[in-house]
């Protein structure tokens, strides 16, 4: 690892600490300044000519803040002549626009996909993607990571007897299987029916959970309606406690205090995007190890596969 640097945009720094420690290095240093008219300005202040240069930046809140800097600071490092450039997403914004699914709309996964290619990107490495189809907008290398093995393992500890893991939706139901998988669990699924951008109406579950312990997984939290409405159906349906759990919290405003309901046991999600202090329902899991083995073998030239679930 001697040839290689490790950067930090300001998404998410505390994350970007931990992927250091874990690789045994100290971040690299980059100046990130504002103009007087917010104009963002990057100075890379250590040499990086001819090194595998890899840059973390979620693209979470404020997204276009982080996605500009994100840009400009991969411009930065083009010019500076690097052996080979990783942008290391680990929360991928704009992704669910990915599809045009309306007359008169745009595919800003696959927008944003050529903004980072133009701005100098060699390679992507990033962590559940809303829709793995994405993969295929880029014609460069993408390393897609799953958080499962975290909240697998963490699972795991906590001893669940008889769970049940529950897709919130029709179309949570490939993440929720791979789970239901690696715990021996069952599967089920709510079926809903979406009224209006925030507005769904859940209709009827699908699968046993009465007297089982359901856990709730989707791969993004952002209003928490879909998990919270799920969670009251599950119980109507004799579920002996539910649990929920995501990779990417994209809260809104008010989404801690709705999902601090006591229809939940716990609510488990990962550092990929930077929360406020969280109630004692909320439990935060780090994938700053999964995401440093992940950019130790792409350095090292060796297999990124067996991290895949």
């Amino acid at each position: 690892m001697n040839n290689c640097s490790v950067f930090s945009g300001n998404a998410n720094i505390e994350l970007s600490k931990k992927i250091a420690k874990h690789l045994g290095k100290e971040l690299g240093k980059i100046d990130l300044y504002r103009f007087m008219d917010g104009e963002i300005c990057v100075k890379i202040e250590e040499n990086v000519r001819g090194k595998d240069i890899f840059l973390i930046q979620p693209t979470c809140s404020p997204v276009n803040e982080n996605l500009m800097e994100l840009l400009i600071t991969l411009d930065a490092f083009r010019r500076a002549s690097p052996k080979r450039l990783t942008a290391v997403l680990p929360y991928y914004g704009y992704a669910r626009q990915d599809r045009k699914d309306r007359p008169r709309v745009p595919i800003t996964a696959k927008l944003v996909a050529n903004l980072l290619v133009s701005a100098g990107a060699d390679r992507i490495l990033t962590m559940d993607l809303h829709a793995p189809q994405i993969q295929g907008f880029f014609d460069i290398p993408v390393d897609h990571l799953f958080a499962a093995p975290v909240i697998v393992s963490y699972l795991k500890e906590k001893n669940i007897k008889d769970p049940v893991i529950v897709a919130p939706d029709v179309g949570g139901v490939k993440m929720a299987r791979a789970l239901a998988k690696r715990l021996s669990a069952g599967l089920a699924i709510v079926d809903k029916r979406r009224l209006g951008p925030d507005q769904i109406e859940t209709v009827h579950v699908i699968g046993e959970v009465r007297n089982h312990i359901a856990i709730i997984v989707d791969d993004l939290i952002s209003t928490g309606s879909t998990m919270l409405e799920a969670a009251e159906k599950l119980h109507e349906h004799g579920a002996s406690s539910v649990y929920g759990a995501c990779t990417h919290a994209v809260f809104a405003e008010e989404t801690i205090n709705r999902l601090n309901s006591p229809v939940f046991n716990e609510i488990i999600l990962t550092d990929t995007i930077p929360t406020p202090k969280l109630p004692q329902r909320f439990t935060k899991l780090s994938v700053s190890g999964l995401l440093a083995e992940a950019i130790q073998r792409i350095h090292l030239e060796t297999s990124v596969s067996s991290l895949f679930i």
